[in-house]
């Protein structure tokens, strides 16, 4: 008798196979929560268009999404995982340990991080990221010295800024917003307020140098939000002197309740993103189990429904939600369409 070792993978496809005949017959998706409007948007259109039960749409944060979607294959894991950064080598790796090997990567548009606060609240009108950093980093520079943060109202270090406690509802950091928002405002601004050449030259190395940078203060100045954008809402509301990070569709659907500072002297607009001039924007994704087309109804089908031009283009209902639509998206049509996955995950 010959014994043959099958190969995680080849596992995986069988047991779907196996119960393909009794698969479920709605796609599953989880994950971020700045992509959940658009998908929740797409899901509704797609089950009013269809002959395909409405897709099932849940939050929890790109890492909390990609880790469902990494547990395996089959009809008990997600189809889809939503992520508003790209997906990790590390998060591959896990994939194909539990037989998850071939993924497709779908941009669907792009989003700006914005910093907003109650409308009645202080004058927040104009922040740089060198602001950002020092109001929340553990650690910041004063006469030369690299210090535990004290700061305790944003004129101490900005008199531009207001005279006002320091509170900011920024994501926790299981959301891919959490990510954006430490390497694109903590990280530069660290760097543009001497604080990671004082790291460097203080013999720390560029990696460390760089954790430190991104590490918030954990004096109740900084605090986490595990949940979605409306927790962080009603934090604000709760809070006259509190700023809060947010995607900018939602910050738009909620201007009567928020009002935006600029980040460098930019206000942020969906124009100003297409552009590339506002400084704190980042692509969003989607991520399809190949493995899955073919078995879960509908599942392909959603994807191609998601970026067609009438949906995801400039002048679809994601656009009007507050979404940027992808320049390329021709070409992300095609990726759907013949089913390419992404290098590494083969």
């Amino acid at each position: 008798m010959t014994l043959v070792k099958l190969s995680a993978s080849s596992l995986a496809v069988a047991a779907l196979c196996a119960t393909s005949a009794a698969a479920r017959d709605q796609v599953q998706i989880a994950g971020s929560s700045t992509v959940l409007p658009y998908a929740s948007i797409v899901a509704e259109a797609f089950g009013e268009n269809f002959d395909f039960p409405t897709p099932v749409v849940e939050s929890g944060g790109s890492s909390a999404g990609l880790k469902r979607f990494c547990e395996g294959v089959g009809e008990n894991t997600i189809d889809i995982a939503n992520a508003s950064r790209q997906i990790k080598e590390t998060e591959l790796a896990a994939c194909a340990e539990n037989g998850v090997t071939d993924i497709i990567e779908v941009r669907v548009g792009y989003d700006g991080i914005v910093f907003a606060s109650q409308q009645d609240g202080p004058a927040f009108a104009a922040f740089e990221p060198a602001d950002i950093f020092n109001a929340l980093a553990a650690k910041v520079l004063k006469d030369g010295a690299l210090v535990d943060n004290s700061y305790t109202q944003w004129s101490e270090f900005n008199a531009e800024l207001p005279a006002a406690d320091i509170v900011a509802f920024i994501p926790g950091t299981k959301h891919g917003t959490r990510e954006v928002f430490e390497e694109k405002v903590l990280l530069q601004g660290c760097e543009d307020a001497g604080a990671l050449s004082a790291m460097l030259d203080a013999g720390m190395s560029e990696d460390d140098a760089e954790r430190a940078c991104m590490s918030v203060r954990v004096d109740g100045k900084s605090v986490d939000i595990d949940g979605d954008y409306t927790e962080t809402l009603a934090s604000i509301a709760s809070n006259p002197n509190g700023i809060g990070v947010f995607g900018l569709a939602f910050y738009e659907n909620n201007t009567d309740q928020l009002k935006v500072a600029t980040m460098s002297g930019v206000v942020p607009t969906t124009e100003s993103i297409a552009e590339g001039a506002y400084p704190v924007s980042r692509p969003l994704y989607f991520y399809v189990k190949k493995a899955h087309i073919g078995v879960i109804p509908g599942l392909k089908e959603f994807a191609e429904f998601f970026v067609i031009d009438d949906i995801a283009g400039p002048d679809g209902p994601l656009a009007e939600y507050g979404l940027v639509a992808d320049p390329e998206l021709e070409a992300t049509q095609a990726i759907v369409a013949d089913e390419q996955t992404i290098s590494g995950s083969m």
